[in-house]
């Protein structure tokens, strides 16, 4: 049987996106008579979200899918567009071309949303300031995200507080209370390290309104910080460490405590100030903070009320509050997605989907139109995870394709003719003519770049570059 074409577009570049690609693929082999493109579309002008913006710069094992994404781009039915916002209004990168949905629903036959989280969860006695900013900012200050977040200001701060007790919390603890030199050899910018060698920050209290059974981060995650040189981690009374009753503790579980119980691998023999020092504070919740109204070297004070677990293991106040004298807050309590497109859902805070469909307002399922990756299910889980959520849209799309889901609502372009398979939409033609959309060739010159850039600095992994360093580079290789 003769199949009609699949032209899919995909809207994100970062994992989840390249994972439904390439499985895609791999369940359409070359030598099919099923004719398959795929068109991948990022509002940021290098490939892979969270594995380049996202991942901690000393953490490069984690970036290794990046390989695979590499592997899936040679196939010759894949193509990437990078510095293409689908879509309503984005900061995020202010040098993308803008490119309406509905230029997609006319161009292809199918459509998957895969843009992932990019939007902070605020808290709400926490207003943003100079002084309290959401860690997705320091994170994209260490990975030099095209959005140009400010930088926090370390210079000017001895006792950071980080509100969220889950891995991205002890990245940026971990990040702000290394050695610039051990960092020096990473995928981190030069800026970033200047800026690091002039931090004052000698103390972080991680702060999580519950107890260490409830912790959101890893034993990998705490052992590194745990392990970090010149840093020590203040000891937990042992009863805080306690199971419940009739608490059977899972494996995480217990390696965490038994790490906690432990502690820190370096143990001061000199003077304490030769230190920096941090803490988990656990049964702690914001409640306000306020500039210090006392004479001490603090510049806020953090109110903090103090909980414990009901019989739901729910934190809830026990009546009893602390003020907690701090330089800088950092909020780390999760993401929602962009509100980019009409499916986009602010009450779940990711698109409205059953099993990986879109669904409307209404409550109909669009037809060919699909989600993926936290896009779809909000910010959770790790990136195999998010491989197998893609497999399962990837396998779903090519299940509905041969046997059609019935009382479903048509968006896209059915009428798809082998000889408009590899057309794009007319605001794509011009930013690729004009040199703004940048091709998955054009990045691995880039990426080469960033890695002969790092190497010359003493061989880190990469120096990165901005979009006005890349678009001064490739005029420079145009020209050559």
């Amino acid at each position: 049987m003769v199949m009609n074409p699949l032209k899919v577009a995909i809207v994100g570049g970062g994992p989840s996106s390249f994972y439904v690609a390439s499985r895609l693929l791999s369940l359409v082999p070359l030598k099919s008579t099923q004719q398959l493109r795929v068109h991948v579309y990022d509002r940021l002008w290098s490939p892979y979200g969270l594995v380049r913006y996202g991942v901690a710069p000393d953490h490069p094992e984690v970036k290794n899918c990046a390989h695979k994404f590499d592997d899936a781009a040679t196939d010759s039915r894949l193509k990437f567009f990078g510095n293409v916002n689908i879509g309503g209004p984005t900061t995020s990168s202010p040098s993308a071309i803008s490119v309406p949905i509905e230029s997609l629903l006319a161009k292809y036959t199918h459509l998957v949303l895969g843009s992932g989280c990019a939007v902070p969860v605020l808290h709400p006695e926490l207003p943003p300031s100079e002084r309290c900013i959401p860690a997705l900012d320091v994170v994209h200050w260490y990975t030099n995200h095209p959005s140009k977040p400010k930088t926090p200001p370390i210079d000017n701060a001895q006792h950071v507080s980080i509100i969220g007790q889950g891995n991205v919390s002890l990245d940026i603890a971990r990040i702000l209370l290394s050695r610039p030199e051990d960092l020096r050899q990473h995928d981190i910018p030069e800026r970033v390290l200047a800026h690091l060698a002039k931090s004052t920050v000698k103390r972080i209290s991680i702060i999580g309104r519950r107890g260490p059974y409830e912790v959101a981060f890893t034993a990998k995650e705490l052992r590194e910080l745990l392990d970090l040189p010149g840093v020590v981690m203040d000891p937990l009374p042992s009863d805080i460490l306690q199971p419940k009753e009739g608490m059977k503790p899972t494996r995480q579980q217990s390696r965490i405590v038994s790490l906690l119980q432990r502690g820190s691998k370096e143990i001061p023999k000199g003077p304490s100030e030769d230190f920096k020092s941090w803490s988990l504070e656990f049964f702690r919740s914001p409640i306000g903070v306020v500039p210090t109204r006392h004479s001490t070297s603090s510049n806020l004070e953090l109110s903090l009320a103090h909980t414990t677990l009901d019989p739901n293991n729910k934190a809830v106040p026990t009546g009893a509050t602390s003020i907690l004298p701090i330089d800088l807050i950092v909020t780390s309590l999760g993401h929602r997605s962009e509100p980019t497109t009409h499916w986009y859902d602010p009450g779940l805070g990711h698109v409205r989907n059953v099993s990986g469909r879109v669904v409307d307002g209404g409550g109909n399922v669009l037809k060919n139109v699909y989600t993926s990756g936290w896009a779809s299910t909000g910010a959770k889980g790790v990136l195999a995870t998010t491989m197998m959520n893609a497999y399962d849209v990837a396998q779903t799309l090519l299940s509905d394709a041969r046997d059609p889901v019935p009382e479903t609502r048509s968006v896209m372009n059915e009428d798809i003719k082998e000889t408009t398979l590899d057309e794009l939409p007319e605001e794509v033609k011009r930013g690729l003519e004009s040199s703004q959309v940048i091709t998955h060739d054009t990045w691995k010159r880039i990426d080469d770049e960033e890695v002969r850039r790092g190497a010359a600095l003493g061989g880190k992994e990469r120096e990165r570059m901005d979009w006005t360093e890349v678009d001064r580079y490739l005029q420079k290789i145009r020209v050559a």
